[in-house]
């Protein structure tokens, strides 16, 4: 028998899509601080898929094609492949990312019976991304039954806004049951604001507009590094225009359109899949094609894009009382250059000025040294998020 001397502890981190898996192994050090070792996805599952592995250097370990039939199976293919490939690691524990906390769930949590089924009714209120969260932990209590899992929540940062920010103009009786605006995006915005004072100093403390721009894009206004109010509200589809999605619109369309004869699967369908820049563009919902064409409804979704962000700042500006910085991150965020120049050029009112070198260069700080606001590029890491409650949450059990 073979015999594996254990020299240290490591964290694994899930991020289940519909189609996908996305993963981060992270070894704990004897100082308590995580290092991301590798990290990949499983990419369209169901189908002939394909299973990418990286080191901590972004270097590829693994790129096959691989026949993966649903999360289960991806998961094992995965334990299988971290077994071989950690080292003399032990996994301590694993951490989850799921997109609804609703009421109950106000910071990560330990998974168990009564968890997962406070999470399962929670699958309305997230139907696009809350089932595909809860497959991949089902999976793994399969698999592995003594794993520790531990749910980390999308809405759980927003639980500090206050209840105005919370609240919709309808019966109470309905705030009280749930129908109230959660916000998401809420690991990305944890990780900005805390690392905001290694580039803003006291103003981190301040007021700040952290915009997570990507296929989803949701913006928040956090004070002393707290949210106190945000653009997505009872579930992801609401605020700035999306890939995919319709962002904020008037409740009257949807009726318009259910009296029209559409059912409600194909309403849904209409504003989560086929709307958004790709239903203003009609051809494409990647910002890089549609930045990149010169087809009049491609250039108009782009326009609309950036003035639905101009809004939605202001409004958050106002909220706020004023503004000392506004952050980009995101897919979109951190590498679209001309979207950070547009959004900027039609922020001048509040005296926001662009460096415009430094925005083409992707430096940290893309705003000149005359600007009333400073403007900030910054990488965001939900993973390393996750990661840090599951160690935390582990130690706690």
């Amino acid at each position: 028998m073979e015999f594996r001397t254990v020299t240290a502890q490591a964290i694994a981190v899930f991020n289940a899509g519909s189609s996908s898996l996305k993963f981060a192994l992270y070894q704990l050090a004897d100082s308590a601080q995580l290092s991301r070792i590798y990290h990949g996805e499983f990419a369209d599952i169901a189908r002939q898929g394909r299973f990418v592995v990286y080191d901590a250097a972004d270097r590829v370990q693994l790129d096959e094609e691989c026949d993966i039939a649903d999360h289960a199976a991806a998961l094992q293919r995965l334990l299988q492949w971290l077994e071989q490939h950690q080292g003399a690691l032990e996994l301590l524990a694993v951490g989850h990312r799921v997109v609804h906390g609703g009421i109950e769930f106000s910071a990560p949590v330990v998974i168990d019976e009564d968890v997962m089924t406070q999470l399962q009714r929670l699958i309305p209120l997230a139907p696009l991304h809350q089932p595909h969260n809860l497959k991949a932990i089902e999976a793994l209590r399969v698999l592995r039954p003594d794993l520790l899992q531990v749910a980390c929540f999308d809405t759980a940062f927003h639980r500090t806004m206050p209840e105005q920010a919370q609240r919709y103009a309808l019966p109470h009786k309905l705030f009280e049951s749930g129908v109230r605006a959660y916000g998401f995006h809420g690991l990305s915005y944890e990780y900005i604001a805390s690392i905001l004072p290694d580039y803003l100093d006291v103003a981190a403390g301040g007021r700040v507009i952290v915009a997570h721009l990507g296929n989803g894009a949701s913006m928040c206004a956090l004070h002393g590094g707290k949210s106190v109010a945000t653009t997505m509200g009872f579930t992801p589809l609401d605020g700035l225009v999306m890939g995919t999605r319709c962002g904020s619109i008037d409740p009257g369309v949807l009726l318009y359109l259910l009296r029209q004869g559409m059912s409600v699967d194909e309403l849904e369908e209409l504003l989560q899949q086929r709307s958004g820049l790709l239903g203003l563009s009609g051809s494409s919902s990647d910002m890089r094609t549609l930045l990149a064409s010169s087809d009049k409804q491609a250039i108009e979704a782009v326009t609309q894009f950036c003035y639905r962000a101009v809004c939605e700042i202001g409004a958050l500006t106002a909220v706020l009382s004023g503004i000392d910085a506004i952050v980009f991150t995101g897919g979109i965020g951190e590498h679209a250059v001309e979207i950070r120049q547009r959004i900027c050029q039609q922020l001048q009112w509040l005296g926001v000025q662009l460096d415009e070198t430094a925005n083409r260069s992707n430096s940290a700080c893309i705003s000149s040294a005359e600007s009333a606001v400073s403007v900030w590029v910054m990488t965001t890491d939900e993973q390393l998020v996750i990661a840090r409650h599951c160690h935390k949450r582990g130690m706690e059990f």
